[in-house]
C-alpha cells in the first residue's frame, strides 16, 4: 500500500522550521556570546560556550521538527 504525500503539510513544516530554527539558533548564539562577554572570559572559552549553546539550539530545533511532524503528518 503506497503512502500519499501531503504537500501542503510538507511546505508548512519546512517554512515553520526555517522560521523557528533560525530564531532558536540566533538566540542560542547571542546567549553564548553574552554569557562569555558578561563574565569576561577568554576568546576560546567564549567560543566553547557559544558552541554549547548552539548545540542546545540545534537539539531544540530537531525536537520542534519531530513534534511538528507528529501534528502535521507528511505521509498517511
Amino acid at each position: 500500500m503506497a503512502k500519499t504525500l501531503h504537500k501542503q503539510n510538507l511546505i508548512t513544516i519546512l517554512s515553520v522550521t526555517i522560521l523557528v530554527g533560525i530564531e532558536i539558533l540566533g538566540a542560542s548564539l547571542a546567549a553564548g556570546w553574552a554569557i562569555g562577554g558578561l563574565m569576561q572570559l577568554g576568546r576560546e572559552t567564549t567560543l566553547g560556550i557559544v558552541a554549547l549553546c548552539l548545540a542546545g539550539g540545534a537539539w531544540a530545533t530537531v525536537k520542534f521538527v519531530r513534534n511538528a511532524v507528529k501534528i502535521e503528518p507528511i505521509y498517511d
